[in-house]
């Protein structure tokens, strides 16, 4: 499949399908696999989809990718066992779901990512910190700046004029709540923010804007912007890459996770069992990295693969 065809998995709503006609053994698992969530984990999820069908190729994967936010009434209504979420369940979600079965939703992580902010590649800003980037995109400062950062000379000297584009998230993204909890310190964004439906969208839009900041997934940084380090209360650069999302030095990193109704006690169906199986095995760990995710430490593959009883893998 081409990379063209990948980036449009962006939009607010996917539904792809990838079938197999190959022969089947009757001893294979045999059926459909759908799933509802992650915008951000859309290619990875249809990547992994894609591999599982030279595994078992009696299984057909239904991608639906309109936002994590989609994920949880998804789950609870009984549509779909499988939800990719880039945030933790809110109690709320939480608590919808266990209300109508009496027992909480199985969270497995799957691979490590990190919100990234980027500006044109020609912007000379280089960090930035938590009060600032709150004034910048924040109604309410409620990280502690005085004033609202709303022009490019307010954070550096005469390179680049104007009052400062924003670009993020819609609010159904994972990526958008993160944000808001971790940077805008539970504030709400500015009305002027242009919401996009996917990473790449808003990584294209600062790219082609020298006025434009915005925040993105890791995995969707492109030469035409660059990322703005995040300085500490100690004057401490922490810098967004594989090893120090790896590291847990990056403060904005998180967990992908997969959301599983699975009842206490019980294991996966068949279908839903192999396709665990395949993430969480070197090989689906690797497609990961391949699509600018982190890989899970070994420890934390092998922890999850006993408590869902499935054998270790051939390294």
């Amino acid at each position: 499949m081409s990379s063209a065809i990948r980036q449009r998995l962006g939009a607010i709503l996917l539904a792809m399908s990838v079938i197999w006609t190959a022969p089947v053994s009757a001893e294979e698992p045999v059926g459909t696999l759908g799933t509802v969530g992650s915008d951000t984990m859309a290619g990875l999820m249809l990547r992994w989809g894609e591999r599982l069908a030279h595994r078992h190729p009696g299984m057909r994967l239904q991608l639906q990718a309109s936002g994590s936010a989609s994920a949880p009434p998804a789950l609870t209504a009984g549509t779909t066992l499988i939800g990719p979420m880039s945030r933790p369940m809110t109690e709320d979600e939480k608590a919808a779901f266990e209300h109508r079965y009496g027992y909480p939703p199985r969270a497995l992580v799957v691979a490590r990512d990190a919100l990234v902010v980027v500006v044109h590649r020609h912007n000379p800003l280089r960090s930035l910190s938590r009060p600032q980037l709150d004034a910048i995109f924040s109604d309410g400062r409620r990280c502690g700046a005085e004033h609202a950062l709303r022009r490019w000379s307010s954070l550096i000297d005469g390179a680049i004029q104007g009052r400062i584009a924003l670009h993020g998230r819609n609010a159904v993204s994972g990526t958008h709540e993160l944000f808001r909890r971790e940077v805008l310190c539970n504030g709400a964004f500015r009305p002027e923010v242009s919401e996009h439906p996917g990473s790449a969208a808003v990584v294209a839009a600062v790219a082609a804007d020298p006025r434009a900041i915005g925040y993105a997934g890791l995995n969707h940084l492109t030469p035409g912007v660059h990322p703005v380090a995040l300085r500490g209360a100690d004057g401490v650069l922490h810098r967004p890459d594989p090893a120090t999302v790896r590291r847990g030095d990056y403060p904005l990193a998180r967990d992908l996770r997969l959301y599983v109704n699975l009842p206490p006690g019980e294991s996966l169906p068949d279908v839903e069992r192999a396709f665990v199986d395949l993430i969480l095995s070197p090989e689906g760990q690797a497609i990961a990295e391949e699509l600018g995710f982190v890989a899970l430490p070994q420890e934390v593959l092998e922890r999850q693969r006993r408590e869902l009883g499935l054998e270790t893998p051939d390294s």
